[in-house]
């Protein structure tokens, strides 16, 4: 088994869809899964049947979602070419435009194709109720200029026949609270459109954690079901982290431990820019755990989301004797993962698991500086791994040939 891997519980992806699958049931709305969060296509087997479908950013992700989801698909994208509206059209449900410019260039070939006559497809806009919510403005769509949705005075005198629908996208890991808020801007910005017998669903987009132990799922319930009574129409919902959070983690290897100015440096074989890039981006920090077959196994420390018998792990942490500064064996002198503090020093061949690198992982990962790409393999329920995908040398000479 490979040691540099990205390893997936399906036991911990279906805990989670169950969840969601309650919120589905008791809330009367659609849960679909936000594949620019989780994509790894051979899970969606083992997930399919609690949810209602897909979310797509673009053209890929959609054929993806028609090719092995095979249930709804919604279908969103800044900006779409002429080729991509016309394969659309053929298979996703809903198609949502972000801006009336791109709804007035492609409404006439919409309204003329026989899905959209029929009601197979729906065509909706993305509003922006600039209400922002977040803490980090690289994932706030609500910040003053965002290239993302119309702002109520835009809409103000559009003609919006053939929309019936509206959608929305303001969150980024966040709760219930948050959602309510946006509710409230949505509400007073765009009710009378709402109202409109012609607006059949809302699409309150993705970024809830709901699938986070202290995410307030009842009131949540109690949102979409105000929301529905109030406008009768259908409600969606767009979650990617909470689908895959906490379901997998990233297996790494120590190449190399030296001394450089008072820091210990470790270099690794995997690479925050290439493999992890929210870390540096987000920023975030990962729980990290030492695999140390020295130390007894205690069940009350904390562990990876995924477990593999007969490893006993150690949990690093922000303080302690032995710090060190992980990094990447990229010429990038910023791949750094970040300061963590061990029970022991580390030494050349030490494993080291980064856990919840389920979502937004995999799907940003590169070839950069020809860093070896981490193979990816499934947990099944019996605790079997299955190897899925390995990377070579092929893989990155390919990719620009």
């Amino acid at each position: 088994m490979p040691v540099i891997m990205f390893l997936i519980s399906i036991a911990a992806l279906k805990k989670n869809t169950s969840i969601l699958r309650q919120i589905r049931t008791e809330a009367n709305c659609h849960v679909v899964l936000a594949l620019k969060g989780f994509s790894c296509w051979k899970a969606f087997p083992f997930i399919r049947e609690d949810l209602d479908g897909c979310c797509a950013s673009g053209i890929w992700e959609a054929q993806l979602a028609r090719d092995y989801f095979q249930k709804h698909i919604i279908t969103y994208s800044p900006a779409y070419q002429d080729e991509d509206i016309d394969a659309l059209c053929a298979f996703t449900d809903h198609l949502d435009f972000n801006s009336l410019s791109q709804w007035f260039r492609y409404r006439e070939k919409m309204m003329a194709h026989p899905r959209f006559q029929s009601g197979e497809l729906q065509c909706g806009l993305r509003i922006n109720p600039q209400c922002s919510t977040g803490k980090t403005a690289m994932y706030d769509p609500c910040v003053a200029g965002s290239r993302l949705g119309i702002t109520a005075d835009q809409l103000l005198d559009a003609d919006l026949t053939g929309i019936s629908g509206l959608h929305f996208h303001t969150l980024c890991e966040q709760g219930a609270d948050d959602l309510e808020t946006t509710m409230h801007a949505v509400h007073e910005k765009f009710g009378h459109w709402l109202e409109t017998p012609s607006i059949r669903y809302l699409n309150m987009g993705g970024g809830h954690w709901i699938t986070k132990p202290d995410y307030d799922r009842q009131r949540l319930i109690n949102l979409v079901k105000k929301t529905q009574e109030r406008y009768q129409l259908d409600v969606w919902l767009e979650p990617g982290e909470a689908v895959a959070i906490h379901s997998g983690v990233l297996r790494a290897e120590v190449l190399d431990v030296f001394e450089s100015a008072g820091h210990r440096l470790v270099i690794l074989d995997i690479s925050a820019t290439a493999h992890m890039p929210d870390v540096i981006e987000m920023p975030y920090r990962p729980e990290l755990f030492l695999v140390d077959h020295e130390i007894a196994a205690d069940a009350n420390s904390p562990q990876p989301a995924v477990i593999l018998e007969g490893e006993h792990y150690h949990h690093a942490t922000e303080s302690g004797e032995w710090i060190y500064r992980l990094g990447a064996p990229t010429c990038l002198s910023g791949d750094v993962i970040g300061d963590y503090a061990f029970h022991r020093p580390l030494r050349v061949g030490d494993q080291l698991v980064f856990d919840d690198m389920a979502h937004y992982t995999m799907v940003k990962t590169t070839t950069f500086n020809g860093v070896k790409h981490p193979s990816i393999a499934l947990q099944h329920e019996d605790g079997k791994i299955e190897v899925i995908r390995e990377f070579s040398y092929a893989d990155f000479r390919d990719r620009l040939s």
